[in-house]
């Protein structure tokens, strides 16, 4: 169930994204409304946010789903996401698995307490999802700064 929701939501980040990106195109078109750099750092920050969204829910949506495939009918014991893929001598002797949803891993472990990654994509989504939020944060926060900036110098006219 959660891994049908997550993938809900990414695609509905994915349509956020899409909508963000092209009001941020908008801006070079003629008839943009003023002032424009401030319309376009918003924009840009909310398309970053969105893509973030859609990142890490379809993260997401991968671990809820390795996670129930567990216990689901014969030969799902150890997660499949674990024995899917990889030899023989590192499924060796494998026990359990521990996934976790903040960073996104999907850990198996073996009998001598050695543990090796489930899904290395969950790598990357972890780094672009953090990256695309902090830029996102940034670029907000940034706005906010440089009002707050304009604000002062105009009351010290």
């Amino acid at each position: 169930m959660l891994a049908l929701l997550a993938f809900a939501l990414s695609l509905v980040c994915a349509v956020a994204v899409l909508i963000s990106a092209a009001r941020a195109a908008a801006m070079a078109l003629p008839g943009r409304p003023q002032p424009w750099c401030e319309h376009l750092v918003r924009r840009a920050a909310a398309t970053l946010g969105w893509a973030a969204g859609a990142v890490y829910a379809l993260g997401l949506a991968g671990v809820a789903w390795s996670e129930a495939e567990v216990g689901d009918g014969a030969d799902s014991t150890p997660a499949p996401a674990c024995r899917m893929g990889f030899a023989p001598e590192i499924i060796k002797g494998l026990t359990h698995h521990r996934a976790s949803y903040l960073p996104l891993r999907f850990d198996c472990v073996r009998e001598d307490g050695s543990v090796y990654v489930g899904d290395p994509d969950l790598l990357w989504m972890n780094w672009t999802w953090a990256v695309l939020a902090l830029t996102a944060a940034l670029l907000f926060l940034g706005m906010h700064y440089r009002t707050e900036l304009r604000a002062r110098r105009a009351a010290v006219r």
